[in-house]
């Protein structure tokens, strides 16, 4: 049994009641709360997502690169998930020595794992896969667990005053694109490449584009994230312009092999996928406009509440198609796995971003707006939560040995 996917599934639901505390913080019917801005987004990056990434990467290379399955790290989960319950206890009480243990021990966990994943090698040839797979997620995952770290080190230091000796001139800003152009761009980008010829049942467009894509996505975060540290457009551009290109790329590699295929976007699970991608475009593509400090425009409501929409828009939507599809390969290795989602939470999901940016811009129905948002955003992860269960429920009823095999003929394919 892998315990990072029932931590995932406690993880998605805290994130649900979470969201639905912002809704009513935001029509003032409850209290704000301090820590509790951070915490609600900290409940998908670091919780839900992170459980899962953690959970799902070793198997994944070892399918990939032809290894036997990986025997569970307690040493791993033990010291990751420590560390998250401690971050989630210190960080809304902003107390110091919790956040700082908290956030030392995922630094930890978050090694161990990148050199599990770097002594995992290759055992058969890379280009040429009996499946018709491309094996180059590895490299995607090893950078972006190396961008978490940072995202781990600036993030703790928000809490303990290190930005000064660090000379980070914008460290919230430093902490959000180390995790999200850095960490969880990466991770989900070799997913996709990984995983795409599975879900897809084809390969992408390009595949030989992945390495440019690779570097570009790697050069382009690290743009992204020397820019605002030492406040220097002469990086945040040039990052950009990298990060916004592979992006496209990328998503074009997904898109253009099922574009006359009417067949499979009948699934909101591949939408889920493809418009999750608007939200982490939209901030970039507004960036330029902040740089340039274009007058009348809300530079700092969005640096405010653009992270937010990135999170429940991008991060938590593309949860939404591969999370209940590996809770399948997981508890159901016997039926055929898919992509999760459902009309609804592809409505109420995208509607809730529309929602966030609007607030942003009507500033006379800030309140009403955000509020609204996060009630969508509720909505939307109710039927993800309720599929991860009735996934779990059947797997534990129908488990005879108490161990269920991720990979298999039967699996998905």
């Amino acid at each position: 049994m892998n315990l990072y996917f029932l931590m995932t599934a406690l993880f998605v639901a805290m994130a649900g009641l979470m969201a639905a505390d912002a809704a009513l913080t935001s029509f003032t019917l409850i209290p704000w709360f301090n820590g509790l801005r951070w915490l609600r987004v900290h409940f998908i990056t670091l919780g839900a997502i992170t459980e899962m990434v953690f959970g799902l990467l070793p198997a994944i290379i070892a399918i990939q690169v032809g290894l036997p399955r990986p025997k569970f790290r307690w040493d791993i989960w033990l010291t990751l998930n420590i560390g998250l319950l401690t971050l989630l206890v210190g960080i809304p009480i902003v107390n110091q020595a919790l956040i700082f243990t908290g956030g030392t021990l995922v630094f930890i966990a978050t090694t161990l794992l990148i050199v599990q994943l770097y002594e995992m090698k290759v055992s058969r040839p890379v280009a040429v896969a009996d499946n018709g797979r491309s094996h180059n997620g590895r490299k995607f995952y090893i950078v972006g667990l190396s961008y978490f770290l940072l995202g781990i080190i600036v993030g703790t230091g928000l809490w303990l005053g290190w930005s000064s000796w660090l000379r980070i001139a914008v460290p919230v800003e430093v902490h959000i694109h180390a995790n999200n152009w850095g960490f969880l761009t990466m991770v989900f980008a070799g997913m996709i490449v990984d995983m795409y010829p599975v879900w897809a049942k084809r390969p992408l467009a390009w595949p030989r584009s992945i390495t440019p894509i690779f570097w570009m996505l790697t050069i382009g975060a690290l743009g992204l994230v020397i820019g605002p540290w030492v406040k220097s457009n002469w990086f945040s551009v040039p990052g950009i312009i990298l990060f916004l290109s592979a992006t496209i790329w990328l998503l074009l590699n997904v898109i253009k092999p099922l574009w006359g295929d009417k067949e499979a976007w009948t699934h909101p699970g591949l939408w889920h996928i493809v418009t999750a991608y608007w939200w982490i475009l939209a901030p970039v593509l507004v960036a330029p406009l902040i740089i340039l400090n274009v007058p009348g425009f809300p530079g700092v409501g969005i640096e405010q509440n653009a992270p937010q929409a990135l999170v429940y828009g991008w991060v938590l939507q593309f949860g939404y198609a591969f999370i209940p599809y590996f809770f399948y390969r997981m508890f159901l290795p016997n039926e055929p796995a898919q992509l999760g989602g459902s009309w609804f939470s592809l409505v109420t999901v995208n509607l809730g971003g529309f929602f966030l940016w609007a607030s942003i811009f009507l500033t006379a129905y800030q309140g009403i707006l955000h509020g609204t948002a996060y009630v969508l955003w509720t909505l939307s992860i109710i039927p993800i939560v309720l599929s991860l269960w009735q996934i779990m429920r059947r797997g534990l009823a129908t488990m005879d040995t108490g161990e269920i095999l991720l990979e298999g003929s039967s699996a998905g394919n």
